[in-house]
C-alpha cells in the first residue's frame, strides 16, 4: 500500500465516524459564509502565495505547535497571502474542520480546504465549513470521479485546485477544463520531492489556466524556478509555520520589500 493509499484509507474511516445525514449537512449550507472567488487573487500579482496552516505532515511529523490557527491565518492575510490553505486531515496532518471554521470566521480572503477529497459528502461539508476552494488530487481519483467532483465543487460555488505530479496526470486534468492546476513536486506515493516537476510539467499547462507550484519551496531561488516555468502562485506550508515570522518569510519568497 502506498502512502497515498494509506492516507485515503484513514480519511474514509474518519469520514464514516463523523458523517451526518445529507439533509442535515445541506441545511448547514444555508448558514455558510458566502463564497469568495479565489481566481482573481491568484492572478493579482506576477507571483502570489497560498499560505498554509499546517501542524504536521506524513514526511516530517510534527512541524509546529499552532495554538491559534486564526492568529496564524490573520498574519498570513496581513502579509499579503492571496489564499489561505487549512489542513483538515486529522491522522497525518493533525488538522480539523474546526480549524477551517475558525479561520473562516477570522479572515476575509479565500480559504482552501486542504484534504483528500474522496467522497461527495466532503464537498458539502467543505462548503458548510466556509471553504471557497477544494483540492482534487488526480492520483487519488478515477477520471469519472475527477470530473464529477469538479462539477460538484462548481455547483456549490467553490473553485478547485486540481493537483498533478506526472505528465499523464496533467493530461487527465486538462480533460475537465479546470481553471487552476497545481503541480506538486512531492510524489504522494513515495513522499519524495523533485523540483524538476515544476520545469517539466508547468509549461505543459496552458497559460489560460492558473498554474500553482506546490511543495518543496523554502527559498527565493525555488520560487524563481517555478515562476520561470510559468507559475502564477506557490503553495507553502512547512516553511511558513516553522519560520517564526511569516510576514518576513513571505516577503523573502516573493522578493518584495516593505517601506
Amino acid at each position: 500500500m502506498s502512502v497515498l493509499d494509506s492516507i485515503i484509507e484513514g480519511v474514509r474511516e474518519d469520514l464514516a465516524a463523523r458523517r451526518l445525514p445529507l439533509a442535515q449537512i445541506q441545511e448547514r449550507l444555508t448558514q455558510a459564509a458566502p463564497v469568495i472567488d479565489a481566481h482573481l487573487p491568484l492572478l493579482a500579482s506576477p507571483m502570489n502565495i497560498i499560505a498554509e496552516v499546517k501542524r504536521a505532515s506524513p514526511s516530517k511529523g510534527a512541524l509546529a505547535e499552532i495554538a491559534s490557527p486564526v492568529d496564524l491565518a490573520r498574519r498570513y492575510e496581513d502579509a499579503g497571502a492571496a489564499v489561505i490553505s487549512v489542513l483538515t486531515e486529522r491522522r497525518r496532518f493533525s488538522g480539523s474542520l474546526e480549524d477551517l471554521e475558525a479561520v473562516r470566521a477570522g479572515v476575509s480572503i479565500p480559504l482552501l480546504r486542504k484534504d483528500f477529497m474522496v467522497d461527495e459528502y466532503q464537498f458539502f461539508e467543505a462548503r458548510a465549513a466556509g471553504a471557497d476552494v477544494i483540492l482534487l488530487i488526480v492520483a487519488a481519483l478515477s477520471k469519472n470521479q475527477l470530473r464529477d467532483y469538479y462539477d460538484l465543487a462548481t455547483e456549490l460555488g467553490m473553485a478547485a485546485l486540481v493537483e498533478v505530479h506526472t505528465r499523464q496526470e496533467v493530461e487527465d486534468a486538462l480533460e475537465i477544463n479546470p481553471r487552476i492546476i497545481g503541480v506538486n513536486a512531492r510524489n504522494l506515493k513515495t513522499l519524495e520531492i523533485d523540483l524538476a516537476a515544476f520545469t517539466e510539467l508547468i509549461p505543459e499547462i496552458p497559460e489560460t489556466i492558473i498554474r500553482v507550484a506546490e511543495s518543496g519551496i523554502s527559498e527565493r531561488s525555488e520560487v524563481e524556478i517555478a515562476q520561470a516555468a510559468g507559475a502564477r502562485a506557490i503553495l507553502v506550508g512547512e516553511t511558513l509555520v516553522r519560520s517564526g515570522d511569516p510576514r518576513a518569510k513571505i516577503d523573502a519568497l516573493l522578493g518584495t520589500s516593505r517601506g
